[in-house]
């Protein structure tokens, strides 16, 4: 048994900076990963989707190159060459990682499964057999989720793709059919459709983007069926069928209001969230509780009921961002190191849903404002009047803010816009800094940019109420 200062399980974007934050302030530190450093942001999610969106978006524009006086002679997308430049970046961050830890004094690398094998204790067995058995005061769990696959009858383990799995394919599917209506699912639909397969998406929930306000969820299924993507809301899949041993064909029964429909594809990608990934890490060897759904269970300060044991990122539940995972890091190293006594229970919640446009959001939205008893007031302005938009050709969205009337201070925003992650982060910032609105709509933003439209976002709230004072 090698005893530590710190054990680390899991190298996502909390492990990761915490591994070197301890280890320079002179602590011994154990960092287990099962697989690549990096965890699921670097290997399986934002850094390999993003990439592969940046094709997707190429692809689109040059079939719009007519609109923009630029006339082509037709294009084709090599599914081999996008697979290759996704893999390139992947490997060159997961190099870049090594090299770091590598370079950093007082870090020990495991690479095998972790288990916990008793309150302090921890067994990692490698991919040959041998096992180390480590022990520390503190242990800090970041060992992220993985895909949930939900029962369907006819469905078994070789005939559906993840949100992992379907980034390794070499050739771009016939005919996608996913399973799930969530913020992954949505990427993978315009990504693949983009690059050339037909795509059909099934989602249980009764409306189209429930935890966001109508006018906005409404709006980006409005830009995703004209694109020619198939949506089937409100839907559920009773039947899974697939020709076999041969690839070809599968099918999804689906019962969607009183009748059923056939759904016949290429490939079937599942993508009805994710789900914690305790199940090699016998948590109950050390205590460890769990949530109602399989999460584990953590305080404001992200400890665990036992002491001296954290969970940080996606494995405690709660919003599974890579954003919010790097500031659990930055939460925990302050408490450790600094005496900083923060929480997690007050911060700025917002994400970005990387479809294009993009979707940028923080803070409340309407209805939750509403539902809070909240005075507000709420602007929106429609894409087609931006002028930025008009020059670039991007005016498909809506820009959308919710004031609290009796200070003016923001207290959400939606941004569905190109750039809809940048320009929601101004808004951010002017909610961090406790910016009024009516300071925005006065300030001088350089023209012609998507920011300068926030001068005529919240114009319109005094528009509003000129209006309703006439009437």
């Amino acid at each position: 048994m090698t005893k530590f200062d710190a054990i680390i399980i899991g190298s996502g974007q909390a492990g990761n900076p915490l591994a070197h934050k301890l280890a320079e302030a002179g602590w011994k530190v154990a960092l287990v990963e099962k697989r690549w450093l990096g965890g699921t942001c670097i290997n399986d999610g934002c850094t390999p989707t993003k990439t592969m969106i940046a094709s997707a978006r190429v692809a689109r524009q040059v079939t719009r190159s007519a609109e923009f006086g630029i006339h082509t002679t037709g294009f084709s997308v090599n599914m081999e060459e996008v697979f290759q430049r996704k893999s390139s970046v992947v490997l060159s961050f997961r190099e870049s990682l090594m090299q770091g830890m590598i370079r950093t004094p007082n870090i020990e690398l495991f690479f095998g499964v972790a288990a916990f094998t008793g309150p302090k204790e921890v067994t990692v067995t490698k991919a040959d057999g041998s096992r180390d058995t480590l022990t520390a005061d503190k242990i800090f769990i970041n060992a992220g989720t993985r895909p949930h696959i939900p029962s369907i009858p006819g469905l078994g383990e070789g005939d559906y793709l993840t949100s992992t799995s379907v980034m390794e394919l070499r050739e771009v599917p016939r005919h996608l059919l996913i399973i799930g209506g969530s913020y992954i699912a949505l990427e993978f639909a315009q990504l693949f459709h983009r690059l050339g397969a037909e795509v059909t998406l099934v989602d249980t929930a009764e409306h189209f983007l429930p935890k966001e306000d109508a006018d906005i969820a409404d709006e980006l299924k409005k830009i995703l069926e004209e694109e020619g993507i198939t949506m089937h809301i409100n839907s559920k899949v009773t039947q899974f069928a697939a020709s076999r041993p041969a690839p070809g064909t599968i099918r999804l029964d689906i019962s969607k209001g009183q009748g059923t429909i056939v759904l016949e594809g290429s490939h079937l990608l599942i993508a009805t969230g994710r789900e914690a990934d305790t199940g090699s890490l016998h948590v109950a060897a050390a205590g460890i509780q769990l949530n109602n759904r399989g999460f584990i269970a953590v305080n404001d300060k992200l400890e665990t009921n036992i002491a001296g044991i954290y969970a940080l990122g996606d494995i405690k539940g709660g919003p599974q961002f890579t954003h919010i995972s790097y500031n659990d890091y930055l939460v925990v190293a302050g408490n450790l190191l600094n005496n900083s006594n923060t929480g997690i229970a007050d911060r700025l919640l917002n994400y970005v849903l990387f479809t294009d446009p993009e979707l940028g959001r923080v803070g409340l939205t309407e209805k939750e404002a509403r539902d809070k008893g909240i005075a507000i007031k709420v602007a929106t302005l429609p894409l087609t009047s931006v002028a930025r938009g008009i020059e670039t050709g991007e005016t498909r969205g809506l820009l959308k803010a919710i004031v609290q009337t009796d200070n003016k201070k923001i207290i959400g925003a939606a941004v569905l816009a190109s750039g809809g992650g940048e320009l929601m982060s101004i808004l951010q910032m002017a909610m961090m800094g406790g910016i009024t609105y009516d300071r925005i709509r006065d300030a001088i933003f350089a023209h012609p940019t998507f920011a300068e439209s926030l001068n005529n976002l919240f114009a319109k709230l005094d528009e509003n109420d000129a209006k309703s004072a006439k009437g």
